[in-house]
Protein backbone atom coordinates (compact mmCIF):
# COMPACT_ATOMS: atom_id res chain seq x y z
CA UNK A 1 0.00 0.00 0.00
CA UNK A 2 0.78 3.64 -0.39
CA UNK A 3 3.13 4.76 2.81
CA UNK A 4 0.25 7.75 2.86
CA UNK A 5 -2.63 4.97 3.08
CA UNK A 6 -1.22 2.74 5.52
CA UNK A 7 -0.83 5.85 7.85
CA UNK A 8 -4.16 6.37 7.61
CA UNK A 9 -5.47 2.91 8.29
CA UNK A 10 -2.93 2.63 11.19
CA UNK A 11 -4.55 5.58 13.11
CA UNK A 12 -7.89 4.67 12.24
CA UNK A 13 -7.10 0.79 13.42
CA UNK A 14 -5.52 2.77 16.59
CA UNK A 15 -8.38 5.03 17.17
CA UNK A 16 -11.25 1.99 16.91
CA UNK A 17 -9.16 0.08 19.20
CA UNK A 18 -9.01 2.81 21.99
CA UNK A 19 -10.89 2.07 25.33
CA UNK A 20 -14.39 3.09 25.15
CA UNK A 21 -17.79 1.36 25.90
CA UNK A 22 -15.43 -1.87 25.15
CA UNK A 23 -12.33 -2.81 26.16
CA UNK A 24 -9.19 -3.27 23.48
CA UNK A 25 -9.26 -6.97 24.60
CA UNK A 26 -13.21 -7.08 23.89
CA UNK A 27 -12.74 -5.49 20.36
CA UNK A 28 -9.05 -7.73 19.77
CA UNK A 29 -11.98 -10.60 20.28
CA UNK A 30 -14.38 -9.55 17.57
CA UNK A 31 -11.80 -8.53 15.23
CA UNK A 32 -10.38 -12.02 15.94
CA UNK A 33 -13.67 -13.74 15.06
CA UNK A 34 -14.15 -11.30 11.97
CA UNK A 35 -10.74 -12.31 10.89
CA UNK A 36 -12.10 -15.96 10.45
CA UNK A 37 -15.21 -14.96 8.65
CA UNK A 38 -13.63 -12.62 6.30
CA UNK A 39 -10.80 -15.54 5.89
CA UNK A 40 -7.99 -13.01 6.23
CA UNK A 41 -4.98 -15.38 6.95
CA UNK A 42 -2.83 -11.71 7.68
CA UNK A 43 -5.29 -10.48 9.96
CA UNK A 44 -6.13 -14.29 12.04
CA UNK A 45 -1.83 -14.24 12.45
CA UNK A 46 -2.08 -10.00 13.80
CA UNK A 47 -4.86 -10.51 15.90
CA UNK A 48 -4.26 -13.75 17.03
CA UNK A 49 -0.79 -12.80 18.49
CA UNK A 50 -2.32 -8.91 19.74
CA UNK A 51 -4.89 -11.28 21.80
CA UNK A 52 -2.43 -13.13 23.56
CA UNK A 53 -1.13 -10.33 24.03
CA UNK A 54 -4.02 -9.03 26.07
CA UNK A 55 -4.28 -11.77 28.15
CA UNK A 56 -7.14 -13.80 26.09
CA UNK A 57 -6.80 -17.64 26.37
CA UNK A 58 -7.22 -19.97 23.81
CA UNK A 59 -10.78 -21.00 24.89
CA UNK A 60 -11.85 -18.23 24.74
CA UNK A 61 -10.54 -17.29 21.17
CA UNK A 62 -12.06 -20.27 19.92
CA UNK A 63 -15.61 -19.65 21.59
CA UNK A 64 -15.30 -15.83 19.39
CA UNK A 65 -14.43 -17.73 16.15
CA UNK A 66 -17.05 -20.00 17.04
CA UNK A 67 -19.51 -16.93 17.34
CA UNK A 68 -18.27 -15.47 14.29
CA UNK A 69 -19.07 -19.14 12.30
CA UNK A 70 -22.20 -19.23 13.84
CA UNK A 71 -23.31 -15.79 12.52
CA UNK A 72 -21.76 -16.72 8.76
CA UNK A 73 -23.76 -19.64 8.82
CA UNK A 74 -26.80 -18.15 10.02
CA UNK A 75 -26.26 -15.85 6.87
CA UNK A 76 -26.07 -18.30 4.36
CA UNK A 77 -28.90 -20.10 5.22
CA UNK A 78 -30.70 -17.18 4.94
CA UNK A 79 -29.21 -16.11 1.01
CA UNK A 80 -30.69 -20.21 0.95
CA UNK A 81 -34.01 -19.19 1.65
CA UNK A 82 -33.77 -16.25 -1.09
CA UNK A 83 -32.68 -18.32 -3.42
CA UNK A 84 -35.43 -21.30 -2.91
CA UNK A 85 -38.21 -18.18 -3.07
CA UNK A 86 -36.40 -17.12 -6.69
CA UNK A 87 -36.54 -20.91 -7.93
CA UNK A 88 -40.19 -20.69 -6.85
CA UNK A 89 -40.85 -17.35 -8.30
CA UNK A 90 -39.09 -18.88 -11.64
CA UNK A 91 -40.53 -22.13 -11.74
CA UNK A 92 -43.99 -20.57 -11.70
Amino acid sequence: LHLSIRRQRQMCKETVFEEGALTAREKTLIALAVSHTEQCPYCIDAYTKDALQRGVTKEQMMEAVHVGAAIKSGATLVHGTMMMNKVNKLEM
